[in-house]
């Protein structure tokens, strides 16, 4: 927007300069005309009147003292002398129309006279013909270098000022705009200030006070998040209970039991899709660490309900996303593969990987399931969407690909569902990998 706005100012300013000078010559053209032929007519004249009345003798130190001091000289005029006619412009026959007004119509007035340049003008005394001849730059107008000088001159000025005009105006769009970063992160920007133009203390009072209702709105979530958990969930633990000491059949209390535990990870989900991301650590996360104790916890889980994990984790990898966060996708990822990925002997045989593709870090969970097909990715990736009876066979709530796309794209990471070399599914992750600053920030506050 800055470069944007800077252009078309500049290109505004350097349009009205043009149209300015084109103004000022214009205006200039004929004052300037009639100022110089003003002066020339006064030297022609008073050239003539000290030939006059000076002596023959001291004629050549009068003609001599014209030249050197005011630039005039003085020749006698040939009927044989080869006159250059004045150049087609409009001062320099502006000029020439006011010596003839003023002297007569048989004046001759030339642009140089047997070759040399110069203003030649004729005049007579009694029956004797001469020239007296100007330089040209001395009653010509500014030259055209000078003119160049000054245009660069106003032109710096004018980009000058477009630059800091459209500075002042963009700064608070600037500030704004990285305030409106810290918000989409999850963050508490600091407030904006409320001075300056009208509309911008009008914007800024206002994203403060939305900054502020994000924020109270953010504290009431998570204080009904924790009502929730405590109002359904004690309910459930206690019917559990009840259940466990009730004289029902096995068969109708691991049922009951069943249907309880979905309840439960339904509210769980629930929970963990309304629950916000974790702001961005100022250090980089060791990932290849949190994976690894993720990892031994999930694969003690994954076989006591009867299946595998392996895992192939490369060492001292680090991006910046909470350990927190990290675990909340890589364990809905696993949960996943555990409820809808099983293979034909009714098992879940999964595998996780973790290693660095050039600038990015890549965590990949496969599976050996009946997979997604390619047209329905996108439909999975939105709340509340599940798959259809290839992958199904148990309930849920439809969030948990949902909760790690979200929480990827607070990290700048991305999602995506690939289809597995021989048979299955694989959920691969790509994260930004951390710079070597962070390493060292790290490295020096373990």
């Amino acid at each position: 927007m800055f470069g944007r706005t800077f252009l078309l100012l500049a290109a505004l300013m350097l349009v009205s300069l043009g149209a300015w000078l084109q103004v000022f010559f214009s205006m200039e053209l004929g004052p300037r005309a009639n100022q110089m032929a003003q002066r020339v007519i006064t030297a022609v004249n008073i050239t003539r009147t000290a030939l006059i009345y000076s002596h023959n003798g001291e004629r050549s130190k009068l003609l001599l003292d014209l030249a050197t001091n005011e630039g005039i000289q003085v020749y006698p005029r040939e009927v044989t002398d080869f006159a250059e006619a004045l150049p087609d412009d409009d001062y320099w026959q502006r000029v020439a129309q006011h010596i003839r007004t003023r002297f007569g119509p048989e004046t001759q007035i030339a642009w140089g006279v047997n070759q040399v340049p110069g203003f030649w003008v004729s005049f007579q005394i009694e029956k004797d013909l001469y020239w007296l001849v100007f330089e040209r730059e001395q009653i010509g107008l500014t030259g055209g270098i000078e003119w160049l000088g000054w245009g660069a001159t106003a032109l710096l000025l004018s980009l000058v000022g477009a630059a800091v005009s459209v500075g002042f105006v963009n700064r608070p769009l600037s500030r704004l705009a990285r305030a409106a970063q810290v918000l989409s992160r999850g963050e508490t920007p600091a407030p904006l200030p409320e001075q300056g133009p009208l509309e911008i203390r009008d914007l800024n009072a206002s994203f403060n006070r939305m900054a502020k209702d994000l924020r109270q709105a953010e504290a009431d979530r998570e204080l009904m998040l924790a009502g929730i958990s405590h109002d359904l969930r004690t309910p459930l633990a206690r019917m559990r209970l009840e259940i466990e000491l009730s004289g029902v059949s096995e068969d109708a209390r691991q049922a009951i039991d069943e249907d309880l535990g979905q309840i439960d990870h339904s509210i769980g989900q629930l929970m963990e899709y309304a629950r916000p991301a974790g702001t961005l650590p100022q250090l980089a996360t060791d990932i290849s660490a949190v994976l690894a104790e993720l990892y031994e916890r999930e694969r003690s889980h994954t076989a006591s309900l009867g299946g595998e994990l392996d895992a192939s984790l490369e060492p001292g990898l680090r991006a910046r996303i909470t350990a927190l966060d990290l675990k909340r996708i890589v364990s809905n990822l696993i949960e996943n593969a555990r409820r809808y990925g099983r293979s034909t002997d009714g098992m879940a045989h999964l595998v996780m990987t973790l290693q660095a593709e050039g600038s990015m870090i890549v965590i990949e969970v496969s599976d050996r399931g009946p997979g997604i097909a390619p047209e329905d990715v996108d439909r999975l990736l939105r709340p509340f969407s599940r798959g259809e009876a290839a992958r199904t066979g148990v309930s849920g709530a439809g969030l948990g690909l949902a909760i790690v796309e979200r929480l990827l794209k607070h990290v700048g990471g991305s999602l995506r569902m690939l289809p597995r070399e021989g048979g299955g599914l694989t959920a691969r992750i790509e994260l930004p990998k951390a710079k070597f600053r962070n390493y060292q920030l790290d490295n020096d506050n373990p």
